[in-house]
């Protein structure tokens, strides 16, 4: 059934809509004549929660590579890039603009359906996040039916190169029962005869990353000896806000991004990809829920700004914090030095999309481990 709202709502909604384009105008064009800005500045450096390790003579091949999550966390771990291969092409754009020695495939040549493998035949490691809408608790949970469905083409990947690991990154409604005929007929069921797998979740905050973000991950391994020697990587940050004596303090959001204290700080919800919903929206609410949690934390997650100059020129009507796409990056865990190409709803999809790089590098760092000989 179609969203009906009365004439009385949409009127309200239309008069906030011009209310907020009208203070946008005025503010911006105060800042351009000297109305004095307070810009907040970040305390975290996501590069410190991945210490940037000598290179270990292997290779990755980057498979659904987005906004570069995964490859960032792996180059940081150690491993040489061997090419990124992605769809969109906005999303070679970044990772072109951040690696221009790296060998990136987009568009038509970032197909992942049409590549020849046989020419990375040698490379240790095959990675990716395969799109996860077909899984996702936030869409129509379609699976194998979905057009979007690409774990048959990173499994052939896999089988082509024989890489010594694979990682592969999803959303945590891959583990459902709903989904467990389509993990054994697609993945462990072509995989098994050549590869021991764990599957296993991981939460984005207990690796030092100011949001909640669960994924799961499965890893696969052509040695049984590598196999055994493999642990799930384990939390290096508390993942409660009050904090925990055996782990290091949790990074908050609030406190992240470098905000004054309000009284209150937790993680940042999930957020949302600018790449999903029926529209392109600048905006990071994941669910109804994650609503109040951004209330109470006094941040603004629609309207997202391309710079933090411009939100805070733009504060919205309530007074909270509008949020800008470094902000954004920051809250999944990418370092300041990192720059998504785009539109602002591009780069909103870019980073919803993308592993946050530091649960990728304690990965890397884990598969490392067991593939030293």
């Amino acid at each position: 059934m179609a969203y009906q709202i009365t004439a009385e709502r949409r009127q309200q909604y239309r008069d906030t809509s011009i209310r907020s384009q009208q203070r946008k105008a005025a503010l911006i064009a105060g800042s351009r004549h000297g109305n004095i800005i307070q810009v907040h500045r970040p305390r975290l450096d996501p590069n410190a929660l991945m210490p940037l390790v000598e290179q270990t003579g292997l290779t990755a091949l980057s498979l659904f590579s987005g906004g570069g999550g995964l490859d960032l966390g792996f180059e940081r771990a150690g491993v040489g890039h061997a090419a990124s291969y992605e769809i969109l092409d906005i999303c070679g754009e970044t990772l072109r603009a951040n690696r221009c020695n790296w060998k990136v495939c987009s568009g038509e040549d970032g197909d992942v359906t049409l590549a020849d493998w046989q020419q990375y035949r040698g490379v240790d490691i095959v990675q990716g996040g395969p799109p996860c809408q077909p899984f996702s608790i936030a869409g129509k949970q379609h699976g194998a039916n979905d057009p979007r469905n690409m774990w048959p083409a990173f499994v052939e990947c896999v089988l082509q190169v024989k890489p010594l690991a694979f990682i592969a990154e999803n959303v945590p409604g891959f583990l459902d029962p709903k989904f467990a005929k389509f993990v054994r007929l697609h993945i462990t069921g072509p995989l098994a005869s050549h590869y021991e797998i764990h599957s296993f979740r991981l939460n984005a905050s207990e690796f030092g990353v100011p949001q909640a973000r669960k994924r799961v991950f499965f890893v696969g391994f052509r040695r049984k000896t590598d196999s055994r020697r493999f642990q799930v990587p384990e939390p290096t940050h508390s993942a409660t806000s009050e904090g925990s004596d055996d782990l290091l303090p949790p990074n908050l959001a609030r406190h992240s991004l470098g905000l004054p204290d309000i009284g209150f700080d937790t993680f940042a919800p999930t957020l949302r990809s600018g790449f999903t919903g029926p529209r392109n929206t600048t905006g990071v609410v994941n669910s109804k829920a994650s609503l109040s949690v951004w209330g109470a934390l006094r941040l603004w997650p629609n309207g997202v700004q391309r710079t933090r100059e411009q939100a805070a020129a733009y504060p919205p009507e309530n007074g909270h914090q509008r949020l800008a796409v470094p902000d954004c990056a920051l809250l999944q865990g990418f370092p300041e030095d990192w720059h998504f190409s785009g539109a602002v709803y591009q780069a909103l999809g870019q980073i919803g999309n993308s592993v946050a790089p530091p649960v990728a590098y304690a990965v890397a760092r884990s598969v490392l481990a067991a593939l030293k000989a």
